[in-house]
């Protein structure tokens, strides 16, 4: 018989106190958290939990509702590939929450699971209800009280001594500060912020081999490590089926497969973000990447348009957009993007923007990644969020070895 349940997590301020729970009846559901955390930690934790709390019954499926994109990318699309490359994502930087992203994985084996998104605050029960509890574990620890863990799962464990144990590991403090916005202006509007939560390291690396402050040429082996990691993976942006469900059956556990506000605020109509989860069957051409007869350089490979198909999500990632380093490493100093009102943006006025506002909540679907010229590729896909659909497309220029968006314009659709 499958176990249907809701996941969510909260944060008040993200981070801030947090709490997370997931539900399955009155009689079902557990919920807990921290006197600080984020939003996409308590999601995880909340994942994590219930597949811990049903793990004696391994043979009933488990379909577990969730309204975070991240959650569901993150379990069913991106940890093959973060495994693949030491838990690292595309451009060599370090996988955020990654021990909790762990943990998921090694709870994975041997169970049959769906993932669904549901649409946050909008009347779904099982949703309301896990968010809800969550929502009052955080306002607990905020309160300095003590949250309402409720019954748990018959027979399973609650497993509360480790989910405090694996609470927010490593979680850096919200990007985009004003102090990271007051650095980037003292040096420029692609200056490295404060590195938060361990991203210094890979942001140095990135550096060393190529300078990310502008208007010096970009020069970094990052993205190049994206391309050759890329190279055995899967192209994202494809789903399992074109429900809206990502779904997977037990297998080994090397097999195994792994922004939540929408603001409100009216400049986001134009930026093009997060997280994605497609509804159809994406197309990633594939040209094979060699060099023409008359020795014309290689068309970009496969491999290439993976990795910039997946820097491309980088870009809805909130953790990303919120980061002036990162996005400085990944625009183009020429970028320019049309947006949805017909607004033509520069590079800088997107940064701001974006780091001012790094939430969003949208659906992404690939349609296709296609070389233009060997140094050049087009990304087009759609976005779907609760204002309607919208029709996008990036122009990818690579220089060095390194792939940087250059072009993005947005159409939505009728």
């Amino acid at each position: 018989m499958t176990i249907t349940a809701a996941a969510d997590g909260s944060a008040l301020g993200n981070p801030g106190p947090a709490g997370w729970a997931w539900y399955v009846d009155e009689n079902r559901w557990h919920a807990g958290g921290w006197p600080h955390g984020t939003n996409n930690q308590g999601e995880l934790m909340a994942v994590l939990d219930l597949f811990r709390a049903t793990a004696h019954v391994p043979d009933e499926p488990l379909r577990i509702l969730c309204d975070s994109q991240y959650v569901i990318n993150c379990v069913t699309k991106w940890m093959p590939g973060w495994k693949r490359r030491g838990w690292k994502k595309a451009d060599g930087k370090p996988v955020l929450n990654v021990e909790l992203l762990r943990q998921i994985d090694s709870e994975l084996v041997g169970r049959v699971y769906t993932f669904e998104w549901v649409k946050g605050h909008a009347g779904h029960s099982l949703n309301e209800a896990a968010d809800e509890r969550a929502r009052a574990c955080a306002t607990a620890y905020q309160a300095g009280g003590t949250p309402v863990e409720g019954p748990g799962f018959p027979g399973g464990k609650a497993a509360r001594a480790t989910a405090a144990a694996s609470g927010p590991v490593a979680e850096p403090a919200a990007p985009g500060g004003k102090a990271a916005r007051a650095t980037a202006a003292a040096s420029g509007p692609v200056a490295e912020p404060a590195a938060p939560g361990g991203k210094a390291a890979a942001r140095a690396t990135a550096a060393a081999s190529g300078p990310v402050a502008e208007p010096a040429a970009p020069g970094g082996k990052a993205a190049a490590r994206a391309t050759a990691a890329a190279a055995g993976g899967a192209a994202r942006g494809r789903s399992a089926d074109s429900a809206g469900e990502a779904t997977r059956a037990a297998r080994p556990a090397a097999e195994q497969p792994g922004a939540e506000r929408p603001s409100t605020e009216a400049v986001q109509e134009d930026l093009f973000g997060e997280l994605a989860e497609p509804g159809r069957e994406a197309h990633v051409a594939d040209p094979g990447g060699a060099a023409s007869a008359n020795g014309q350089a290689a068309m970009p490979g496969r491999s290439d348009l993976e990795a910039v198909v997946e820097l491309e999500q980088e870009l809805l990632d909130p953790e990303t957009r919120g980061d002036f380093g990162q996005l400085a490493y990944l625009l183009h100093p020429e970028y320019r993007e049309i947006g949805q009102s017909g607004r033509l943006w520069d590079r800088d006025e997107i940064v701001d923007a974006l780091v001012q506002e790094p939430e969003l909540n949208v659906v992404f679907e690939l349609v296709e990644a296609t070389p233009l010229a060997p140094d050049l590729i087009q990304v087009v896909y759609r976005t779907e969020s609760a204002e309607g659909s919208c029709l996008r497309s990036s122009l990818w220029q690579r220089t060095d070895d390194r792939w940087r968006i250059r072009f993005h314009q947005g159409t939505r659709e009728a």
